[in-house]
């Protein structure tokens, strides 16, 4: 397993995290239900594999099955909880005094006294949305949970970048991003040309970088199954995927949602081989050499 340091934080993080959405959410880019107790039984089998295998960042949120990944996962970890890193999410819908009870509610479901990382659970942040994060008692609720040693460390999640999330990050109130970031969607860390975008920029403030729809949430492999039927394999493309994102210097945390001990076993094998990544400088290059 390949580890790198998750920016300012300091925490040393598997490049490989463990994505929670697929715990909790019914039928959620599969036919199964994270209710039934079977699945459960999979589920914690496929995450006591990855603390095996090195897998240390395991990241959730209440939203994924109204709390249930938070049980699950909860149920699974809490026996390795001081060898891994943990991390939730809150909405920032409410007040301040429902963000710290989200968070309570949280710690209770993981079976834990404090989370690594805390993160407004965010999709397309505009000027009034970061507004009332940044001035109605909302980050500040959460800068006291960490002053309470509740949580370590702060953290937004986004969709997509915008100016919104730039003011943001420009705060230097916030210790990690994740971004969606994957191949086919570059933009928040554009290589085609010099390195820039949100990532970019959330690095030069020592930010740590965590990706999320690692594997495009199964869009690419659906698209490629309705033009090419079964002469592509899913399971390839979703390694090709995987490969890329970690491929890209500025990225820390791949996260990844993993369903069984052998998907979990594949995806460590991708991260474990270092010298087998992609050049991103020579995949977006566009011009040939003078002959």
């Amino acid at each position: 397993m390949e580890y790198k340091i998750l920016g300012r934080t300091g925490l040393r993080v598997s490049v490989i995290g463990y994505g929670g959405a697929v715990l909790g959410i019914p039928y959620y880019l599969a036919k199964e239900n994270p209710g039934d107790t079977d699945v459960q039984v999979r589920f914690i089998n496929a995450m006591h594999r990855a603390f095996e295998l090195g897998i240390n960042y395991f990241d959730t949120a209440p939203g994924y099955g109204e709390g249930m990944s938070e049980e699950i996962m909860g149920n699974a970890l809490t026996n390795y909880r001081d060898k891994i890193f943990l991390a939730s999410k809150v909405t920032y819908s409410g007040t301040p005094d429902t963000i710290r009870k989200s968070v309570e509610h949280s710690l209770k479901r993981l079976k834990t006294d404090y989370l690594d990382v805390m993160q407004f659970h965010g999709g397309y942040f505009n000027n009034t949305e970061v507004n009332d994060i940044l001035k109605s008692g909302k980050l500040d609720c959460l800068e006291k949970l960490r002053d309470e040693g509740k949580i370590s460390f702060i953290g937004i999640t986004a969709e997509v970048p915008t100016g919104s999330l730039e003011n943001m990050i420009s705060t230097k109130r916030f210790d990690v991003l994740q971004i969606c970031y994957n191949i086919t969607c570059q933009l928040s860390c554009d290589h085609s040309r010099q390195v820039r975008g949100i990532a970019a920029m959330a690095e030069t403030y020592n930010m740590g970088i965590i990706t999320m729809r690692t594997g495009t949430s199964g869009f690419l492999q659906k698209l490629l199954s309705s033009e090419f039927g079964t002469a592509i394999s899913k399971e390839a493309v979703t390694r090709m995927c995987i490969k890329y994102v970690l491929s890209t210097p500025e990225i820390d945390v791949a996260l990844v949602g993993m369903r069984s001990p052998e998907e979990v076993e594949a995806n460590v094998s991708l991260a474990s081989n270092i010298n087998d990544r992609y050049n991103m400088s020579e995949i977006h290059d566009r011009f040939y050499s003078p002959a």
